[in-house]
């Protein structure tokens, strides 16, 4: 998308010309119709139900984890599969209809203009509370497919690491090293390198083999 975020995804655009803010909250919603979970989100829904993985922190807002059968998930940004009215806090499931050029939704309760339900900037992030108490007792960090620069999420690895918990990275490029908040050096303590289609069913086996073993 072509469309600058501070000029489209802002609380403020939002409240003062709705009609606006839906011209990028169209082509967004209409990018994710029809996505598909892919490898890796299933193999992280396989760590869930084997009882391996005790939360899942996403920064993204197309749910395909909870399509691939996770169901501990923290969306810190919020989710595109639903509309919110700020003035009265209905949440309604979106339907294509609501993408239709002509259409701004609003509200059945209020008529109030509905947006998307993701954290847009000006807003806090979400979940944050449960968060806090799932970093409290996490003993191995996986870091996947994220650049680790938007915070509060990309401070997670390190409140992990003075705890004493091990950090394992999944990027095609170390990002905890790369990082400017950080120094040269990475926190992680093993970095898995390649495409996460590989790399996470690759591991994903590595767990369930040794586990036999």
């Amino acid at each position: 998308s072509k469309l600058a975020p501070d000029e489209y995804a802002t609380i403020e655009v939002f409240i003062q010309s709705p009609a606006k803010a839906w011209i990028l909250y169209r082509e967004m919603g209409r990018g994710l119709l029809g996505k598909q979970p892919n490898k890796a989100h299933k193999v992280l829904a396989d760590f869930e139900k084997g009882g391996f993985l005790k939360g899942l922190v996403t920064q993204n807002v197309d749910n395909l984890h909870q399509a691939a059968g996770s169901d501990k998930v923290f969306e810190i940004h919020g989710d595109h599969q639903h509309l919110q009215c700020l003035q009265c806090d209905t949440l309604v499931p979106v339907v294509e209809s609501h993408y239709s050029p002509e259409n701004i939704p609003t509200c059945e309760h209020c008529n109030y203009p509905l947006k998307p339900n993701v954290v847009l900037f000006g807003e806090a992030v979400r979940s944050m509370d449960a968060i806090e108490q799932l970093l409290a007792n996490c003993d191995l960090l996986l870091v996947i497919g994220t650049s680790a620069q938007v915070y509060p999420a990309a401070g997670f690895p390190a409140a992990v690491k003075q705890r004493g918990g091990l950090i394992y990275e999944f990027n095609r490029e170390p990002a905890l090293a790369a990082s400017p908040y950080r120094s040269s050096s990475s926190i992680s303590d093993y970095f898995f390198e390649g495409d996460l289609s590989t790399t996470l069913p690759t591991f994903g086996r590595a767990v369930r083999s040794s586990l036999k073993g």
